[in-house]
């Protein structure tokens, strides 16, 4: 878990040290964050977000308005934080807001590929799937919710008012466990996520749920190909970002992973900007159409040497409902 060491900064200060210890001692970085990068990403993050805010309302996918538009208002709050930083780097205030926001903003983010998935399975068909719609759903965007407030909380308690290094280290930990947590259920994610899409592929339903109605499926037509490729994206960029951060903590706050700017601004920053604007690239309401089901189909769910490469049913296979 984390060292004793951890944001010492913040003891330092509460505990009244005075200015005689150099501003090496005092800067939390370890190094002086890059204004130009600051705002370079604050810049970035405004514009996807923007965007996205744009997107949801014009094609009504309100889901986004608490996901990616959310996640990307926290992230520009972090990125504030970051840009004060590089003008203060020895200002708490300031580095209290970048660690908090930019541990956490990724997180609501998340919470849209699982939604996503859900939606993807009720057009495409659920006979395929090992959970319901609603139970992805359900299951994702809580566990997403809970770690949320794991990593929140555990930063509220290590820089609180004048904290003992105890009470730092328990913070810390705490943070460190919900990124871990949020880790496991992205795998957790993306493995029943490939498990659906191979089934769906090679006609290969869950036979204990194979009810005739479960047999109706869609089509993965080049929209929804497309889409399906940046959730992949999009997952895997989130979970490069939180395997470094489960990393970054472990290390610990005076570790060297922490004390490295280009780390967390490539496998940090630049992860979670392509992710958000992978989104506004292909967004989900561009590419599905929840009420047309006019492509839905009802195939015989035994396998057979008619379906084409990939386990598409041919259109003469296919009877139209």
């Amino acid at each position: 878990m984390l060292s004793g060491s951890s944001l010492n900064t913040f003891v330092s200060r509460a505990n009244g040290t005075d200015s005689d210890q150099s501003q090496a001692s005092d800067n939390p970085y370890g190094y002086q964050p890059s204004f130009a990068v600051a705002v370079l990403f604050l810049t970035l993050f405004g514009i996807t977000t923007f965007v996205h805010f744009i997107q949801a309302c014009y094609h009504r996918k309100w889901f986004f308005l608490y996901t990616a538009v959310f996640a990307g208002a926290i992230e520009i709050a972090g990125w504030y934080g970051r840009e004060w930083s590089s003008r203060d780097v020895t200002n708490q205030n300031a580095f209290t807001i970048e660690i908090i926001c930019t541990i956490v903003a990724p997180t609501p983010l998340l919470a849209a590929n699982f939604i996503i998935l859900s939606r993807l399975i009720r057009k495409l068909g659920e006979g395929y799937s090992r959970l319901s719609p609603r139970l992805y759903s359900r299951i994702f965007v809580s566990c997403d919710v809970f770690g949320f407030f794991v990593q929140v909380g555990g930063g509220s308690i290590a820089s609180g008012d004048n904290p003992t290094q105890k009470t730092v280290d328990l913070g810390s930990n705490i943070m460190l466990g919900g990124v871990a947590f949020q880790t496991f259920v992205i795998v957790c994610y993306m493995v029943l996520a490939a498990e659906y899409f191979w089934r769906f592929a090679h006609e290969r339903p869950i036979r204990r749920r194979s009810t005739r109605e479960n047999f109706h499926r869609g089509v993965i037509n080049s929209r929804i190909k497309l889409l399906i490729y940046v959730v992949l994206f999009n997952t895997c960029c989130l979970l490069i970002r939180s395997v470094y951060r489960t990393i970054e903590l472990e290390d610990g706050f005076q570790g060297n992973v922490i004390h490295t700017q280009w780390l967390f601004n490539v496998f940090d920053a630049t992860m979670v900007v392509l992710a958000m604007f992978a989104y506004n690239f292909a967004h989900f309401g561009r590419l599905v159409d929840e009420s047309d089901n006019s492509d839905m189909q009802r195939v015989d769910p035994s396998p057979s040497s008619e379906y084409l490469a990939g386990g598409i049913p041919m259109e003469r296979n296919m009877d139209k409902v």
